[in-house]
Formats: structure tokens, sequence, C-alpha cells
């Protein structure tokens, strides 16, 4: 058994596109969850938005005359990547107004069943062959970040490899590191906003809504306010995970997105800066560092494959790192670097 194998896919993993992704859709959610305490179940349905904005926006349009596929492509297409990308945060603008106008005012498990179905709704409709002219329906949309890869400063021919045994390729390494930069940006931002008066009214109504009210404060926009933001958040993780793959697929953006975001920041600690980034690094590296260990414990024969086979890893992997999850839920609920009191919400 090498470990060696181990601890280099889970450092690549922890560093990798993936975790840019995960790191700004996790940003986003704890400004819902962490600081005002919405309880957003949806947030990969603003990674959706936000991805299908770019991908729609900076698709190659088809030559008409060539396939009667072709012809049938409607929409815009072939339109400069920041067209794509304001598209996209604005879908997101548009996706939060949607959700929040009915459900603000109301309880928060109102928000919460709003938010899980219309991300499902999305999904089904983009998937759909009503969409198919817009979307390719379950086919999806490809190579429409040409853009973005135009200006890569880092070589991608197929003896370009970066970090050494981590081995990433020069388009990867470019999207990593503008990725990591607006992650920076953003964590800033969102340390500048929470030390503001803005922010300290998010957390009062986070711990008294009732009170917030009290002093004045109009509840319902600031709440609005908070998920418009998150959800922009958001919809860049979506845009990043279309532009690292050059592809976007409806059935990428499913549920569990959104709860590996909330393990993430139950991890790292629900309200707090650091916790979005420190619990995307552990969360990716114990997942697949997990998967690489397990492989190796069945190839180098310590487990046997009459016990657990190979396809059993993927569930076995997750149902660790739920146990793990519940231990840390039982000994330490405000995580790594929060504190009790950010985990006691006003849901009401």
């Amino acid at each position: 058994m090498d470990l060696g194998n181990v601890l280099i896919d889970g450092f690549r993993a922890a560093f990798g596109v993936e975790a840019v992704v995960f790191a700004l859709a996790a940003i986003g959610l704890n400004i819902h969850f962490g600081y005002t305490g919405l309880l957003n179940f949806g947030q990969v349905g603003f990674m959706l938005v936000g991805a299908y904005g770019v991908a729609i926006m900076g698709r190659p349009c088809p030559d008409v005359a060539a396939t009667q596929t072709a012809a049938d492509q409607i929409g815009p297409c072939g339109q400069p990547l920041v067209v794509g990308v304001l598209v996209g945060i604005l879908l997101a603008v548009i996706l939060a107004l949607l959700l929040g106008a009915p459900t603000l005012r109301l309880r928060s498990d109102y928000l919460a069943i709003t938010t899980i179905a219309a991300a499902e709704i999305l999904r089904f409709v983009f998937r759909s062959d009503v969409a198919r002219p817009i979307t390719n329906s379950v086919f999806g949309l490809q190579q429409f970040a040409g853009d973005f890869f135009a200006v890569n400063p880092f070589p991608d021919g197929p003896s370009d490899r970066y970090f050494g045994a981590l081995n990433y390729s020069g388009q990867q390494l470019w999207v990593m590191v503008v990725g990591w930069a607006l992650v920076g940006l953003l964590t800033y931002w969102t340390w500048s906003l929470m030390r503001s008066p803005w922010g300290r009214v998010l957390k009062s109504i986070r711990e008294d809504e009732d009170a917030a009210r009290a002093l004045g404060k109009n509840v319902f926009s600031y709440k609005m306010q908070a998920l418009i933001l998150g959800g922009i958040f958001g919809a860049l993780g979506g845009i990043f995970l279309a532009m690292g793959t050059q592809a976007v697929n409806p059935d990428t953006y499913i549920p569990v997105r959104t709860f590996f975001a909330y393990v993430i920041i139950i991890l790292g600690g629900a309200g707090t800066i650091w916790g979005p980034i420190v619990g995307t690094f552990i969360f990716l590296f114990l997942t697949a560092g997990l998967d690489t260990l397990m492989r190796e414990l069945i190839e180098g024969g310590i487990i046997s494959e009459s016990i657990i086979a190979t396809q059993e890893i993927g569930p076995i992997r997750f149902i660790l790192v739920g146990l793990m999850l519940a231990l840390l839920m039982a000994f330490r609920p405000q995580g790594i670097f929060g504190n009790k009191e950010e985990m006691l919400l006003d849901a009401r």
C-alpha cells in the first residue's frame, strides 16, 4: 500500500478546480446560513443558472446550413465571456428575488422547502426536450469558454504538467489561479461587510429577528439582500465549474452539492470568515484521500473484495465522512473556527 498516493490524491482534490467551486458556493451559503440564518437548501440552483448563463451565451453559433440539429438551436450564442458571466449573475439575482419574495416574510422552513424544490425544478426544466434548443437537454453544452483560455499564460500541451506529483494541466492551473484569487477577494469582501453596520444587522437577524425589527430594521429587505449576495457567490461557483470542464450538464447540479457545501461550512465553522475555505480543504482532502486509501487497501489484499467491492467504495467513503461529521456535531458543533452561538439560529 502506497500512502503517498493517498496524500497526493487528497491534496490534488483539496486545491483543484472543484475545491474552487465548493469554496465559492460555501462562502455564499455561509452568508445565507452562517450570518443571516437563512435555510437555503437550493444553492446548487444558483450554481446551475450561473453555469448555464455562461454556457448559453458563449456556445458556438451553429452552421444552420450544416445540420437540422444546428438549425434547431435558438437563442444567443458566440458572445464574449464577460457577457455570459454578467448574464449568469443576473439570472442568480432574478432567482433570488423569485424565491425570496414569497418566503422571506414566513418561517425559515418555507425558504428551505422552496429552494430545494426550485433547484430540482430548474434541473428538470433544463434537461427537458422543451428546453433542448437552448440547453441541449441532457446532452448539455460544450466549448463555450474559449475567451478565458485564450489568455491562459500556462502552456497546456500533453507534456506540460505543474506542481510535480499533483499533476495539474495548464488549463486546470489557469482556472485555479483565477478561481482562488476570486475566493480570496470575496473572502476579504465578506470580512469587510460583516464588520460593517450592514453585517451587524444580518447577525442580529440571525440571533433574534423580532428584536431587529423592533429596532426599526427592515428585516425582509436585509434578508433579500443576503439571499441575493450569497446566490451571486453560488452562481460564480457554477461559472467556474462550467469553465473548468468546458461543459455543462443539468445532472451535474444535483441537491447533494448543496449538502456538501453545508458539510463544508459546518466543518470549518458557520458564521466565520475562514470556515468555508478550511472546510473545503478538509472535506475534499478526506473524500479523495479515503477513496484512494480504500482502493489501495483492496488492491493490496488488506481488505478482501468479498467484504468491500470496488464499486462500493464511493458510498462507503461518504458513510465514513458522515460518521466523522456526526462526531463533530456531537463534540464540536461550532466547527473548527466557530462559536456555539453561531449555531443557535432564530428559526422562525
